[in-house]
């Protein structure tokens, strides 16, 4: 290391509010990883709706009572009933993904907030782009 770089390491200074920058960058970027996490699952479960609900049109006899999971239990229903079950399950899925990525995007609006903040006082010395390993 040459001695101005060294100086230039030496000479910032964390504060308590720099803390503060530093920690909430990282408590959000948590929080962004585990909302991705969550709306990946529910795209998933979206997907198993749309395979069941493509399947379930495939059926040609209407008298055919369709087993339907209601939490840990099984009701039979017809096959229009079930059909409307299931667009309603996936239209709920469907808004909660939208709240998820809605919260996801506020929460990268305040990372970049941060990370301006934090990159204009640190410049190099601080590193806050995400691993990956």
């Amino acid at each position: 290391m040459e001695k101005t770089e060294k100086k230039l390491i030496e000479d910032v200074n964390v504060t308590f509010e720099d803390q503060q920058k530093i920690n909430k960058f990282a408590r959000n970027t948590s929080r962004v990883t585990e909302l991705k996490n969550e709306i990946e699952a529910k795209k998933k479960s979206l997907q198993n709706l749309q395979d069941a609900s493509d399947d379930l049109m495939m059926l040609d006899d209407d008298a055919l009572l369709i087993p339907y999971q209601i939490g840990n239990v099984f009701v039979s229903h017809s096959q229009e009933e079930t059909q409307e079950m299931l667009e309603a399950a996936k239209e709920a899925l469907e808004q909660e993904v939208r709240g998820l990525e809605e919260r996801v995007s506020a929460i990268q609006q305040v990372l970049g907030d941060l990370k301006v903040q934090l990159y204009a006082k640190f410049g190099n010395n601080i590193n806050l782009e995400a691993d990956e390993s």
